[in-house]
């Protein structure tokens, strides 16, 4: 262990977690060159520690390392593949309160969710290891005579795991438990604001006796880490969690190598609430779903749409509810935490000051909280016209914008009138409505009369420009697993 300011903290009790290095082929690497990158906490801009910086030859040699683990990996049974995924699930939940604090201090979010983030986590790790001892082969009734027929499934190699800052333990769980079962060795790439995390969980998975070379953690500038593995073609895999312009990008990079690609991308949920909706209850779970994570969440609530009759009770009401959030440092359990960087809070301001100009009436907030540069107030916008910026882009903030609408028919316009579709709200008691809407809606998912719905056994993913693929579910393991046609003939 390298000594860093986050190691030194009393309230981190295994300091063998906080790890500065790459972790490749079983080994923990510096870069060759001593380069690193700082990692601030963004409540305080203190500095957390150095993280070594690795170069695109080193990334290529985490893929060497991959490539050479993964014939005996996808050897191992499967309930030897269960057995080590299960142990490494047992770990996270034993240092379940060092992996959320070192969360919270490189990522900002309220220590309550971070530690709901680590089970959450660890529940992709305990679903994986069940899934990865199921049959992966099929018996087709046979179309011709005398030949028996069987499908088979089978490890594609080499994964490539990109994961963002939001999550950043159960986006490279739900990923990397979901590639190791199905038999593949990965290669991922944290983001650089929060490296601690993904550092932390592949010290454990040393622990849990997962094979040298079958985790890597390569840290570093992202174009420099990544780009060498869309190039090569050992990497048969890619998932990545981020922004839909970094998903086109590498969908191009890609292209030349033909990789099976997994991408869940940006999103701009739309909530409609009908009137006769239970208002209290689609107050509360409207603020769980624009604020949790303080707004930093794809499946974030980016535009909520009332019918006008219900439209100034659920203002008023919501209004109250999103004024009384409480602003505040992680570890004091707040409601909402800082954003994570500058550009994060200007988009605040860029698209609170865009409604404005154009007509939306500020209901409450609007500006950067006290506590610091990049705490800002939860905000609430009503009255937003159609032309604002913040109902056509994705604000990954606490700023809520609440319009009114007349018919149902107009609602379901305006909802999919995007780009995205990741995840759909909708608020109504009518079963015929509940059945048309979840029909008609063009998302990925739809929840009904509440908030959370993922989870390890849902297939987790969008439609149009938020992604490709799922993850989560049988069908997450099935991303990096290629079908084997058998056709055999006994005589």
């Amino acid at each position: 262990m390298h000594e860093t300011a986050l190691s030194a903290r009393n309230d981190i009790q295994d300091k063998t977690l906080v790890r500065c290095f790459s972790y490749i082929g079983g080994k923990w690497c510096a870069a060759a060159s001593a380069e690193t990158f700082s990692v601030h906490d963004p409540a305080t801009g203190a500095s957390l520690g150095e993280v070594a910086s690795l170069s695109a030859e080193e990334s290529t040699a985490a893929v060497d390392a991959a490539q050479d683990a993964f014939a005996a990996w996808s050897q191992f049974l499967p309930q030897e593949r269960s057995a080590v995924l299960r142990r490494w699930f047992d770990l996270m939940l034993t240092h379940k309160e060092d992996l959320a604090r070192i969360m919270v201090l490189e990522q900002g979010k309220p220590i309550s969710e971070a530690r709901g983030e680590i089970d959450y986590a660890a529940a992709f790790v305990e679903f994986y290891a069940e899934e990865a001892k199921r049959p992966n082969i099929e018996s087709v009734t046979s179309h011709l005579p005398d030949a028996e027929v069987e499908v088979w499934l089978e490890p594609v190699g080499v994964a490539a795991l990109i994961t963002p800052w939001n999550f950043p333990c159960a986006m490279l769980t739900r990923k990397a438990a979901a590639a190791m079962a199905a038999g593949c060795t990965i290669v991922a790439h944290p983001s650089g604001e929060t490296p601690f995390s993904a550092l932390a969980l592949a010290e454990l998975a040393e622990r849990a006796g997962v094979p040298a070379g079958v985790f890597n953690v390569v840290t570093g500038q992202a174009a420099t880490v990544v780009e060498p593995w869309t190039k090569d073609t050992r990497v048969r895999a890619l998932s990545f969690t981020g922004s839909t312009e970094i998903g086109r990008l590498l969908y191009r990079q890609s292209a030349a190598t033909i990789k099976r690609l997994v991408l869940e991308l940006g999103g701009h949920a739309p909530v409609i609430v009908f009137k006769g909706a239970d208002i209290e209850t689609a107050v509360s779970e409207a603020i769980k779903a624009k604020f949790a994570t303080s707004g930093q969440d794809c499946l974030g609530a980016n535009r909520i749409f009332v019918e006008r009759t219900a439209y100034p009770e659920f203002c008023e009401k919501f209004t109250k509810a999103a004024s009384a959030l409480r602003v505040g440092l992680g570890l004091d359990d707040p409601d909402i935490g800082p954003l994570m960087n500058e550009n994060a809070v200007k988009k605040q301001e860029e698209h609170v000051a865009d409604a404005l100009a154009k007509g939306a009436r500020l209901a409450c907030g609007g500006k950067r909280h006290a506590l610091g540069p990049l705490f800002y107030e939860p905000t609430v916008l009503v009255d937003v016209p159609q032309d604002a910026l913040i109902l056509h882009q994705e604000t990954f903030g606490p700023v809520a914008a609440i319009a009114p609408f007349d018919t149902e028919e107009e609602v379901v316009r305006r909802a999919n009138d995007t780009e995205y579709g990741l995840v759909a709200y909708l608020h109504t008691h009518d079963p015929r409505r509940i059945y048309r809407l979840s029909r008609a809606l063009q998302f990925g998912m739809v929840a009904v009369n509440r908030t959370k719905v993922t989870g390890a056994p849902i297939p987790f993913g969008g439609t149009k420009q938020s992604g490709l693929g799922r993850e989560g579910a049988r069908r997450g393991m099935e991303e990096f697993m290629e079908i084997k046609y058998v056709c055999r003939d006994w005589a």
